[in-house]
């Protein structure tokens, strides 16, 4: 599995971590780095459309953003046809996007949460399946809205 990796400013450190710890934790997971390489300044939106792209485009198959709260990031990303970003703050929801909604884009905030939580939630969320039947039908009408509102352009 292929899962592209970005993150601003606030999210570098968070980043490093993740990178350091699942790269050796699951070496089956090729992890592609697209964010900042730094903690100076740079615009949320640039990366989190980098990572989109890659799941939109099927180059990925999942992606993880980190900003200072999360939700730029999230906002930025599900402007991408196919993405379905999650922001998430708790192990359990990680599971939930996963299980009900086939999340593939994971948001974290860099600011907000400490490092053991952020592991956890990652690693749950790397973990876990989706569950299909009812929540595929739900997903199924999430794409279709995609495609008619592309259609209106």
């Amino acid at each position: 599995m292929k899962i592209a990796i970005g993150n601003d400013h606030r999210g570098f450190f968070l980043k490093k971590k993740i990178l350091q710890k699942f790269s050796r934790q699951f070496p089956h997971l090729a992890f592609v780095n697209v964010g900042s390489d730094s903690d100076e300044r740079v615009d949320y939106p640039d990366y989190a459309s980098k990572v989109a792209q890659k799941i939109s485009q099927g180059e990925c198959d999942r992606g993880i953003l980190i900003c200072g709260s999360g939700v730029g990031m999230s906002i930025a990303a599900n402007k991408f046809p196919g993405v379905r970003a999650s922001l998430v703050w708790d192990p359990q929801v990680a599971a939930l996007t996963r299980q009900h909604n086939d999340s593939n884009v994971l948001c974290l905030s860099g600011d907000l949460m400490d490092e053991k939580k952020a592991f956890d939630i990652v690693q749950v969320w790397l973990e876990t399946s989706f569950e299909g039947g009812r929540h595929a039908i739900r997903v199924e009408k999430i794409q279709a809205l995609e495609k008619e509102l592309r259609k209106k352009k």
